[in-house]
C-alpha cells in the first residue's frame, strides 16, 4: 500500500492524488476487511464460538503482513499466532491476569517460538498473540478456542492472498527486474566515461559497481521463482506465464550480460592503465551497450522494442571492432572480445538464438 511521509508532505498532495491513492489501495484493503469477516462468520457460525476476535485479527495481520511473499511466511506467522494463544490460555488459567503476568506470558511465548526454531517473525507473533490473551477476558471452557480461531483467521488469509487475489507475477518481476537494468546502464556508462577520460579511480569504482550486480541479479530470480509460483497455482494470474517466461528468457542472458560487464570492466582497468583516454569508438561501444540494456527493460511493455536492443548491440560490435588494427590491439582487443560478449547477451536476451546472435554480430564487423 502506498504511504505518504511527513505532515509537510501530506498538505503538498492534491485532493485528485489522494484520491487515486485511494483507488490503487481500495483492492487489497476490501481483501483484507472482508478476511477478517469471512473468519469471524466461519468461527461463530460453523465452529460456534463467542466473539471469535482472534480469527479476525489474524486473518488481517497475515493478510496485511504477507501479500505478494512466499506462503511460508504466512504460515510461520499463523504459526507464531497460534503457539502464542496455546501458551497464553493454558498459564492464563493458572496465573491469571496482571503486569506481571503479562510479562511472564509474552516472555514464555516468545523462547518457546525461538526453541522450536521460528524465525523473527514467528517470535513476534507469538509474543504479541500472547500479550493480547492476558489482556482480554480469560478463555472460557477447556477447548483452546482462541487457537483455533487463529487457524481459520490463517487459513482464510491464505486462501484469499494464495489462490483468489495472489499477488500480479508480472508487477513483483517487473519490479525486481528494474534494479538490474537500472544498475546495469549505469556501470556500463560508468565504465564508459572511465575510459573516455582515462579515469583510473573511475574505473575502479565502476568494477565495484559491476561486482554489486550480483545480489540484484539474484532477487530477480528469486522474484521469477515465485512469479512462476503464482501462475501455476493461481487461476486468475495463469495468463502472466507468457510475459514470464519472457522474462526467464532475458534472466538468463542478462546474468550472462552482468558478468560480461564486470570482465569488461577489468579489460578497461587494463586500457587506462595504458595511460590517456581509450580510443572514441570504444566509448561508443559502451555506450551502445548501455542504451541497449535501457531499450532492453522497455522491451517487456512493448516488444517492438526488441528492435532497438538489437539495432544499439550491433553498433556496439562495429564501433569496437573498428579500431582492431590500432597499435594497441592486443589490450584493446580484450575489450572489444568482451563487448562482443555482451552484445552477444543482449541479443539472446531478445529472443535470438546463440547462432543468429553470432552470424549476426559477424555480419556486423564484415566477417560474412
Amino acid at each position: 500500500m502506498t504511504t505518504m511521509g511527513g505532515d509537510e508532505g501530506w498538505r503538498s498532495v492534491s485532493v485528485r492524488e489522494r484520491l487515486a491513492r485511494v483507488r490503487h489501495d481500495l483492492p487489497p484493503v476490501l481483501q483484507t476487511a472482508g478476511s477478517a469477516g469471512i473468519a469471524y462468520l466461519i468461527s461463530s457460525e460453523v465452529l460456534g464460538h463467542e466473539r471469535p476476535i482472534f480469527a479476525a485479527l489474524t486473518a488481517v495481520i497475515i493478510l496485511g503482513a504477507t501479500r505478494g511473499q512466499h506462503p511460508r511466511r504466512a504460515i510461520e506467522m499463523v504459526f507464531g499466532v497460534a503457539l502464542g494463544l496455546v501458551i497464553a490460555e493454558f498459564l492464563v488459567r493458572g496465573i491469571g491476569h496482571g503486569a506481571w503476568q503479562l510479562v511472564l506470558v509474552g516472555f514464555l511465548a516468545m523462547v518457546a517460538a525461538i526453541f522450536l526454531g521460528g524465525g523473527p517473525l514467528v517470535v513476534t507473533q507469538a509474543g504479541i498473540s500472547a500479550i493480547l490473551v492476558v489482556i482480554l477476558d480469560p478463555p472460557s471452557g477447556l477447548v483452546p478456542t482462541r487457537f483455533f480461531d487463529a487457524l481459520v483467521g490463517g487459513g482464510v488469509a491464505l486462501i484469499i492472498s494464495q489462490v483468489l487475489f495472489p499477488f500480479n507475477p508480472r508487477t513483483l518481476v517487473a519490479n525486481a527486474a528494474e534494479p538490474v537494468f537500472r544498475q546495469l546502464v549505469v556501470t556500463l556508462n560508468a565504465i564508459a566515461d572511465a575510459l573516455e577520460a582515462g579515469d583510473w579511480e573511475g574505473v575502479n569504482q565502476a568494477l565495484l559497481r559491476a561486482r554489486d550486480l550480483d545480489g540484484d541479479v539474484r532477487l530477480f530470480n528469486d522474484a521469477l521463482s515465485e512469479g512462476h509460483r503464482i501462475a501455476r497455482l493461481a487461476p486468475p494470474r495463469r495468463r502472466a506465464r507468457g510475459q514470464l517466461e519472457q522474462y526467464a528468457v532475458a534472466a538468463t542472458q542478462v546474468d550472462l550480460a552482468v558478468r560480461n560487464t564486470r570482465v569488461l570492466a577489468r579489460a578497461a582497468r587494463g586500457l587506462v592503465r595504458l595511460g590517456g583516454p581509450a580510443p572514441k569508438p570504444v566509448v561508443d561501444a559502451v555506450r551502445n551497450l548501455a542504451a541497449a540494456v535501457g531499450a532492453l527493460q522497455g522491451k517487456f511493455a512493448d516488444p517492438d522494442e526488441a528492435h532497438e536492443t538489437r539495432e544499439l548491440a550491433i553498433e556496439a560490435m562495429k564501433n569496437a571492432a573498428s579500431i582492431i588494427e590500432d597499435p594497441d590491439a592486443l589490450v584493446l582487443g580484450s575489450v572489444v572480445g568482451q563487448v562482443r560478449l555482451t552484445a552477444s547477451d543482449l541479443l539472446r536476451a531478445t529472443g535470438m538464438s546463440l547462432a543468429d546472435a553470432q552470424q549476426t554480430l559477424d555480419k556486423a564487423i564484415g566477417l560474412e
